[in-house]
């Protein structure tokens, strides 16, 4: 049907003026609803709600599979700790130390390259005893709870932070250093904001969401089903190999099992993460209704708690989202619809961004 004519689309008993992005599926038409997320790989400075911080700042870093929060605050000793994964409330500047950023000094001009932050005296003086990079992985590891032999030790800590530390900087040594510059800029927000020079982040700002396409959508889906068809590939074979024969692909591999879990989901709407309700049957009362459908855009928020801020109209939706076409109940607010002309920009090729940048005189801070 792409690029037919009216007439010809006509003549294949189509309607022209229908206007697509849905898919049929056991009879029944159905459509892939957008979901409104919090943007990752964005650090957001904002006010606690309960903890002794009376800020917290907060990113998540997202690369492929790894979806990582990460979270820094400061108690009332005056230091600043990082949680990330499994890793809870660790010195920052014990962590920037072991990626290789070891003197004072750099690490004062990285957070502060304009003046002195007082607040920067207590942390460093608390790190003052790590000397070097071994010592400041092995005081991690302590700090993280990981508890077996000196060289074990060390090498799980490297690992957790080179895989689950920022790990959308690189998952590899090489991003070491670059890790350590961007915990220093996050490091400085912070401070910034406890000595009130910048207002908290603002997690209703339309700069600070991005919406999740059916693309991305069936991307999660697809990857997730794959590691569990390669799991299971792993346990045929070894399966087979521990009985002495040697396998063939066919029986190794579960030929229908990755086909028939996307069917499933595409089919009942059930979705990887354990959210319901993204694949939904069009409505076809009429036109209107079925291009309303065609651009919801839910946001993953329950139902069933207050969030006022997050349902209120937001000044950013001008032009983005409808600020009248949202269902009443429960839902209202969090449930809503892309304003006609509303167009979401794909992602850009981060290689081309940076040549156009170094273009305009952009530096490398850290030598990669």
């Amino acid at each position: 049907l792409y690029k037919l004519s009216p007439d010809e689309l006509i003549s294949h008993n189509e309607d022209p003026e229908d206007p697509g992005g849905y898919f049929i599926i056991n009879g029944t038409e159905k459509v892939i609803v957008k979901i409104e997320d919090l943007a990752s790989n964005r650090m957001m400075v904002e006010e606690a709600s309960s903890g002794a911080s009376k800020y917290v700042g907060k990113l998540f870093s997202e690369y492929g599979s790894y979806k990582i929060p990460h979270s820094l605050e400061r108690l009332r000793d005056g230091i600043f700790y990082l949680s990330f994964t499994r890793v809870r409330r660790v010195p920052i500047v014990a962590v920037i130390k072991a990626l290789g950023m070891l003197k004072d000094e750099e690490i004062m001009r990285f957070v502060g390259s304009d003046r002195q932050l007082d607040e920067m005296i207590v942390n460093l003086l608390d790190a003052a005893e790590l000397k070097n990079e071994e010592e400041a992985v092995d005081f991690v590891a302590k700090k993280a709870g990981i508890t077996q032999s000196k060289e074990i030790r060390m090498e799980r800590t490297r690992e957790i932070l080179d895989k689950y530390l920022l790990p959308h900087l690189g998952i590899d040594s090489k991003a070491r250093m670059a890790k350590a510059y961007n915990l220093c800029k996050l490091l400085r927000r912070c401070i910034l904001a406890f000595r009130e020079e910048i207002v908290p982040d603002d997690k209703d700002h339309y700069m600070n969401k991005r919406l999740k396409l059916s693309g991305d959508l069936l991307a999660d889906l697809f990857r997730v089903n794959l590691k569990v068809l390669t799991g299971d590939l792993l346990y045929n074979f070894q399966r087979i190999v521990k009985r002495g024969k040697f396998p063939s692909l066919k029986v190794v591999i579960r030929e229908k099992l990755m086909t028939q879990r996307i069917y499933s989901s595409m089919a009942t709407g059930t979705w990887v993460g354990g959210r319901k309700g993204i694949s939904q049957r069009i409505q076809r009362l009429n036109y209107l209704e079925t291009m309303s459908h065609l651009q919801r855009v839910v946001s993953p928020l329950s139902a069933t708690q207050e969030n006022f801020e997050a349902r209120e109209l937001h000044a950013t939706h001008l032009g983005r989202l409808c600020p009248i076409e949202t269902p009443e109940g429960t839902n209202i607010g969090l449930k809503k619809n892309l304003s006609l002309l509303a167009s979401v920009s794909a992602e850009t090729n981060q290689e081309e961004m940076l040549k156009v940048l170094k273009g305009y005189g952009l530096r490398p801070v850290v030598k990669q």
